[in-house]
């Protein structure tokens, strides 16, 4: 089984660990530096010091690219038409691209170069990349929209999907006890109110019974006053005739 490449290994380089890994990653390390870096014998009879300045001279080139695209359209304003200035801006994008690219190569042959064995990791698909920024070298950082379509967010749904069902529920019996309530209250209205009105009927008929009584007695009383003025009459006619 051949040895492990990481993603970004350089093409025309051999597998690391390989026989021919130390002179190819020499022939393209040379490729990377500039021309005149050929003539030191000392980096090819050590590719790690090579790998270094390769590292180095990389770098400096991606952030001079950079540095390049930021000031371009104030330094070229006035002496170049907008036309122009916006076609050195796509340059600048392209090659700040390429040169990212050969940097993380350059790094990881220099890695490979210092001993380190490269094991494949495991890792979830990634959501659809954002678009890349206008500085060249530099991605824009991924978007909380593009996070959410994710296949996390697949794995919460079910937990979510409960959890709504859960507070649907809650919601459905605390309306049920809403729409209870008033019924009971009017029956305890209803209630209190008949209680009111026999408590009332009740006082005015025992009112209307006490008055009752009253004239009863009133009438008695007269009808015993008449019968003894009649009898004191009839006394006194009895003694004129007499």
């Amino acid at each position: 089984m051949g040895a492990y490449i990481p993603p970004g290994w350089p093409a025309g380089v051999h597998p690391p660990g390989s026989e021919d890994f130390e002179s190819t990653a020499i022939g393209w390390l040379l490729d990377v530096v500039p021309p005149d870096y050929r003539l030191h014998g000392v980096l090819r009879r050590y590719p790690v010091a090579l790998a270094t300045m390769a590292r180095y001279h990389s770098k400096a080139c991606v952030e001079g690219a950079r540095q390049g695209y930021r000031t371009a359209r104030t330094e070229l304003a006035g002496t170049l038409p907008p036309h122009a200035i916006d076609t050195v801006l796509a340059a600048y994008r392209k090659e700040g691209a390429r040169l990212a690219a050969t940097a993380e190569a350059v790094d990881l042959v220099e890695r490979a170069l210092r001993g380190e064995v490269f094991t494949p990791k495991m890792s979830r698909p990634s959501a659809v990349p954002g678009p890349q920024s206008a500085e060249p070298g530099r991605a824009e950082p991924e978007s909380a929209e593009a996070r959410g379509a994710g296949p996390e967010a697949e794995e919460q749904k079910p937990a979510r999907t409960k959890a709504e069902q859960k507070a649907a529920a809650q919601r459905t019996a605390k309306a049920r006890a809403a729409e209870e309530r008033p019924p009971r209250a009017k029956a305890a209205g209803v209630k209190a109110a008949e209680a009111e009105a026999a408590g009332q009927r009740s006082a005015e008929a025992q009112a209307a019974e006490e008055k009752a009584g009253g004239a009863k007695a009133g009438t008695a009383e007269r009808g015993r006053a008449a019968a003894r003025r009649n009898s004191g009459g009839r006394g006194r006619s009895d003694l004129a005739r007499t």
